[in-house]
């Protein structure tokens, strides 16, 4: 049964999520009262075009044919994207797009209301909410990105905005592009990018050439955005102009893709992006919808989007729920994931063009292919799909043999030939006995070799018995452990050729003597505990975990022997590749952090005498090591922590490691300190391999929640990594990349089945499984 208690209804905002609310909830009872404030007149709006998605348009016809026909015969649609960089146009197909103009989606929907019965009240302030509240079943605040509501009840609502460093200004060109174009201006001040489509028709006809009689024909209009860093923006002197002369600016920086044609604006002014979100939704009978709930980028044009999505659930679930908080908390709790999703993409985005000035120098495919894979939204699989022709120009300057999909390339590091792109990441199994590997230790790393990886790594093995994490963690601080390691690696050269196997060797420091993972993880042990050595005397968890004793000049000498006997004994045992631990909080990521380094001799302090100690043990450890087999260095590029590792750190740490003679930097993060506020998502990690490899250009592992192949095939194509580390993927699938290769219909030397295995690489037939049903539909 519908709820009873949403007879009166205030909708705070007369924008599309406002508006198309208010229509749903019309229609659905036509009885309710429901009134629409908008402090503006009907025809007043900012900005010109709106991009929506065919899944939003979906959404629409199933709940309200009229307005989806009104919609649609308003509609520019497209399916190319030109992206226009150093005199070269990538122009890729198949992604379908459609736009209107603002002022024509507001008054479809004007309409709509008015033949529903809702009362539009324009030029007219809201009361506050509180007030309305008192007066109304429900009130919808849809009252923007700066929203007065949200601001009211901040106690309850309790918002974050963060604003970012990008200036852009919305503007319009009065002729109809025929694709959406990114397109990139490296000026005397800086790079500068537009983001451009169209959003209007000519009119049937409208000619180009000037027409000496008769009253001039529409030529249809284009949305223009132009974008640039901070920085950019105020050598340019934009920060000293109006409107007019930035609209003058732009429209000569972008004159090319303007054909010589002015810009104009519609109140425009430059801004910086804030980005939106609010820990609860609703307040009593106030919900949030829209920008006032939660923004995204206008680089993946979903601000529209997301709100009449917004409106469309929030219809939905007052149908379907008992009473209205059930009804407010159902909305929130499908919205949400959504939004989040929408956000971490968008942030992906943003990020990229903020970081834009670093991609500038890719071959030019490469370059359109990381533009439009940037919010991991559009990946190399469904780009395939839509524009084989470009994906396969992409894959022919990136090196790809015929029928061989990026992951499955070679690389060489030193002398170390891997067969694909793909790394089996570190896994601490936690079931050593003083230190030794096991048959579990075989069998886990044996089976990945034999399931089709590239490079296979071990846990993390540790130096010394006072540097384990867990009484269960692996070493090779004796000949027996050494043994034990050999008979694996034997294992791994001769049952599955060509895979490689590397050692990644480390020291717990402040995070030792702590439970097996499933008993409580970083918790210390109830009896028989190690006493712990850190750069500073400073416990992991404060109160919980044992104070660790501060290294003096002797103790690190200690250590780095310790290390370097470890790599003499790895190379014995037929290791291919060795990794140094430096992150995740244990010892040498101890010192690296000033969040965990506090010293006050020539090893703490600046950046400079944090890293002296890591790259002593390094430069230890590479003397040891076989020239010919590579080295590489795993870091934590943010601490996820205020005051913690920062950009220009990672930066710095990587290139430190680099000189030295690291042949890849492993770029992972976070693990350093308790109180981390990681951004998690699908591949959240990844952008700061991204950033390292394309502002050093050094070799990098990717980690972070990579789980499919489509993932790795598209950081690779897009020259974000060079290898792709996997940990849980290999866990659910020990022949993860072996299945990878059949889902691509790949057979080569980059993915060998092993003879006994050969008969199982075909794809096992499955199952149909019918698509969802719409999540509202109307008679």
């Amino acid at each position: 049964m519908p709820p009873s208690d949403t007879g009166r209804i205030a909708v705070i905002g007369g924008g599309p999520g406002g508006l198309y609310a208010a229509a749903l909830l019309k229609r659905l009872r036509p009885g309710r009262e429901i009134t629409v404030w908008e402090r503006n007149a009907p025809d007043d709006t900012f900005g010109f075009g709106v991009v929506l998605s065919d899944e939003t348009l979906g959404g629409i016809e199933h709940a309200d044919p009229v307005v989806y026909r009104a919609l649609s015969d308003a509609f520019v649609r497209w399916d190319t994207i030109d992206v226009v960089h150093r005199g070269t146009t990538q122009t890729s197909g198949g992604h379908g797009f459609a736009a209107l103009g603002r002022r024509t989606l507001l008054r479809i929907l004007h309409e709509r209301c008015a033949s529903l019965g809702v009362r539009l009240r324009f030029g007219t302030e809201a009361p506050p909410a509180a007030e309305l509240a008192a007066g109304h079943d429900l009130v919808i605040a849809a009252d923007g990105v700066h929203s007065a509501t949200r601001e009211a009840h901040a106690r309850h609502f309790r918002p974050t905005v963060t604003d970012h460093r990008n200036r852009y200004i919305w503007l319009a060109a009065d002729f109809a592009l025929d694709a959406f174009r990114f397109e990139i201006a490296e000026t005397e001040y800086g790079v500068m990018q537009l983001h451009a489509y169209p959003f209007s028709r000519p009119s049937p006809d409208h000619h180009p050439s000037t027409r000496p009689f008769g009253p001039p024909r529409e030529p249809g209009a284009s949305t223009v955005i132009v974008e640039m860093r901070e920085e950019v923006w105020r050598a340019a002197g934009l920060d000293t102009c109006d409107t007019a002369r930035s609209a003058e600016h732009c429209a000569k920086v972008f004159a090319d893709a303007l054909g010589g044609r002015p810009l104009r604006s519609n109140r425009s002014s430059w801004l910086t992006f804030a980005t939106v979100t609010n820990a609860h939704w609703s307040h009593g009978s106030t919900v949030l919808i829209g920008d006032a709930a939660h923004t995204a980028h206008f680089s993946i044009g979903s601000g529209t989007k997301l709100a009449v999505e917004d409106a469309l659930a929030l219809a939905a679930c007052i149908e379907e729920q008992p009473d209205l908080p059930a009804a407010l908390g159902a909305y929130e709790a499908e919205r949400r994931p959504v939004v989040l999703s929408t956000q971490r993409a968008a942030a992906a985005s943003l990020r990229w063009f903020e970081e834009l000035p670093r991609y500038v120098d890719q071959p030019p495919r490469r370059f359109a292919f990381n533009l439009l894979t940037r919010s991991r939204r559009v990946t190399h699989d469904n780009l395939r799909l839509r524009d084989p022709g470009f994906t396969g120009a992409v894959e022919e300057e990136f090196g790809c043999p015929p029928g061989t999909p990026p992951m499955f390339t070679p690389l060489r590091l030193r002398g170390l030939a891997l067969r694909n792109r793909v790394v089996v990441s570190p896994m601490d199994m936690y079931s050593a006995v003083d230190g030794m590997p096991g048959d579990l230790h075989l069998v886990h790393l044996g089976a990945r070799a034999l399931g089709g990886a590239g490079l296979v790594m071990t846990e993390m093995v540790c130096v010394s018995p006072d540097g384990r994490i867990t009484p269960g963690c692996t070493g090779l601080w004796t000949d027996e452990q050494a043994e034990a390691w050999a008979r694996i690696t034997r294992f791994v050269h001769d049952a599955a050729p060509g895979a490689a196997i590397g050692l990644q060797l480390g020291h717990s420091g402040r995070k030792g003597s702590t439970r097996l993972m499933w008993e409580g993880i970083d918790q210390p042990l109830e009896d028989g505990n190690w006493p712990l050595s850190a750069a500073s005397p400073l416990p992991y968890a404060h109160g919980v975990s044992q104070v660790p004793q501060e290294l003096d000049r002797a103790g690190m000498d200690a250590v780095r022997d310790r290390f370097t006997e470890a790599a003499r004994r790895a190379a014995h045992c037929g290791f291919d590749l060795l990794e140094l631990h430096c992150a995740h909080g244990y010892l040498l990521s101890g010192f690296l952090s000033p969040l965990t380094n506090l010293r006050t001799d020539g090893y703490g302090g600046s950046l400079e005498n944090r890293l002296r100690f890591p790259l002593e043990v390094f430069d230890a450890v590479r003397a040891a090591w076989p020239g010919d087999r590579p080295m590489t260095v795993r870091i934590s590029a943010t601490d996820w922590a205020q005051g913690g590792t920062s950009d220009e750190d990672a930066l710095a740490v990587a290139r430190a490691f680099a000189a030295h003679g690291a042949d890849a930097i492993d770029v992972s993060t976070g693990q350093v300190v308790p109180g981390e506020r990681p951004e998690y998502g699908r591949s959240y990690q990844t952008p700061y391999a991204d950033r390292i490899r394309n502002a050093l250009d050094v070799p990098v592992i990717a980690v972070g929640a990579i789980s499919s192949w489509d993932d790795v095939n598209s950081l690779l194509l897009a020259g974000r990594a060079d290898l792709c580390a996997l940990a849980r993927p290999h866990l659910y699938d020990p022949h993860w990349t072996l299945h990878a290769a059949a889902e691509q219909g790949y057979e080569g030397p980059g993915a060998s089945w092993p003879l006994p295995y050969r008969a199982g690489s075909r794809i096992p037939p499955s199952g149909r499984t019918d698509a969802p049903k719409p999540r509202l539909t109307l008679d």
